[in-house]
């Protein structure tokens, strides 16, 4: 084979959240009522068109978790050889954008660097210049005339190829909802006017239009600039949606069990078992986060340090270093869901089924697995998509304070940390903190609209009243 596939840690918990949602949503599809509430969600035309978006930085983040070794030319000794670095699926698709460094800090859309140098003459002199960029714009003869020309031909290029392949997948999704209706298209399209399809396809066509665009000007610039060492900086933005992403569900995997059982638990059994469940989060509660997590990833760090030959690459390294950080944010994360769910516990516990259950002598394991757990999923459906949002913000600050992820890892706090110097440089270096600004604005965004969506189908108020 000409490659080997490497399979992190996170990587195994990402393919086994997705896993567990495949299998999730299958099992409610078989459940009319369970369905219900999906269904209402699915008629939201904001939380349609935030899912629409957030299926772009999922589909970039599992891109980036499937992992390989490139194999080695082979020496004659019949021996498999691979590449000490470690690539993605993603890397592979975006070729050049990754390998494509400069020499230094270079500005959105520019041909030159940003800092004047001292550079030689071919006639033997020494000027003081901006240098020209090794990759950006590297094509054109006559920068200073032929440069604004460029940008805008290859930005209505790119817009025009995205629209025109937006408009084809468009195209093709109504004919094959049409004809799967048995109606004409535009009988179809006439029946949905209102409906969040039309929102949908809309939105589609305008993320095609700017895929497009970013597509065709990153094939011969910098789009968003380079950073200190010269590293494309819509590439780090991009190869950061992982580690938000990681980060806002490994830990969700984390909290939910201490969540749900010794929620329901302290809310059902009450007595002596309350007591002792709401003295733990209590104490947790107590103590401060950011210390608490200061302190286990210093002592990771030790460890890590006094063990490196436990790690066979940097990346696995820094991928401990990222799942260590979702082990304890959700460690520390998970006693508010659990009060939310010990309250609603006690509510359903003097429900007349519940009780009737009781008086049949039904164990109390069987009570809280088919009653009190199935009428709590709500709660724990809608915290765990508001928390991620905050936990996404959470890593961005961590890291910028220095006791986040790897600092050889991609992440939005990184970009922030880094970004912090560049802000004090004269002239200014900016786009570092726009990129990760404007990419955390849109995830955390889509991922509050899509939370206030999935609060609004699942609330049992707006179920009883039929409110959409």
């Amino acid at each position: 084979m000409n490659f080997k596939l490497v399979m992190l840690w996170t990587d195994v918990m990402i393919f086994l959240l997705l896993t567990v949602a495949i299998v999730g949503g299958w099992w409610i599809m078989q459940r009319p009522h369970l369905l219900l509430p999906w269904q209402r969600l699915f008629r939201s035309r904001v939380g349609m068109v935030s899912l629409l978006v957030l299926s772009v930085f999922v589909a970039t983040g599992l891109l980036d978790s499937l992992h390989y070794r490139v194999a080695l030319p082979d020496k004659g000794n019949g021996q498999a050889v691979y590449a000490a670095e470690v690539l993605s699926v993603f890397d592979t698709l975006v070729g050049d954008l990754r390998s494509q460094t400069e020499k230094t800090y270079s500005a959105p859309l520019a041909v030159f660097l940003y800092a004047k140098e001292s550079i030689e003459t071919p006639e033997g002199n020494t000027l003081r210049d901006y240098p020209r960029l090794k990759y950006g714009g590297a094509h054109l003869l006559d920068p200073e005339h032929d440069h604004a020309g460029d940008v805008a031909k290859r930005s209505l290029v790119g817009i025009f190829v995205g629209g025109f392949c937006g408009a084809l997948l468009v195209i093709l999704i109504v004919s094959v909802a049409a004809v799967r209706s048995g109606t004409p298209a535009g009988v179809w399209i006439k029946a949905r006017k209102n409906s969040p399809v039309t929102a949908m396809l809309v939105t589609l066509a305008l993320m095609a239009m700017l895929i497009g665009l970013i597509a065709n000007l990153s094939g011969a610039y910098h789009v968003l600039g380079t950073d200190k060492v010269g590293q494309d900086v819509l590439y780090l933005s991009l190869k950061s949606i992982r580690t938000g992403l990681v980060i806002g569900t490994v830990t969700t995997l984390v909290m939910l069990p201490f969540a749900l059982f010794l929620g329901i638990a302290a809310g059902y059994f009450r007595g002596w078992v309350d007591d002792v469940i709401q003295y733990i989060y209590t104490v947790l509660s107590s103590i401060p986060g950011v210390l608490l997590i200061a302190a286990a990833v210093l002592m990771m760090q030790v460890t890590i340090e006094k063990h490196a030959g436990w790690f066979s690459s940097s990346i696995e390294r820094a991928d401990l270093r990222l799942l260590f950080l979702c082990l304890i944010l959700g460690v520390t994360s998970w006693t508010g869901l659990c009060r939310l769910l010990r309250g609603e516990a006690l509510k359903l516990r003097e429900l007349e089924y519940i009780q009737a259950s009781q008086a049949f002598g039904v164990s109390s394991l069987r009570i809280l697995s088919r009653h009190i757990l199935p009428n709590v999923m709500h709660i724990v459906l809608i915290s765990v998509v508001m928390d991620f949002s905050a936990l996404v913000l959470a890593e961005a600050v961590l890291s910028y304070v220095g006791v986040g992820v790897d600092p050889s890892t991609n992440s939005f706090g990184t970009l922030i940390n880094n970004a912090r110097l560049e802000m004090g440089r004269d002239p200014i270096v900016w786009w570092t903190l726009a990129s990760a600004f404007s990419f955390m604005l849109v995830l955390v965004l889509a991922a509050n609209l899509f939370a206030d969506a999935v609060r609004d189908a699942f609330d049992p108020r707006l179920n009883r009243t039929g409110i959409a």
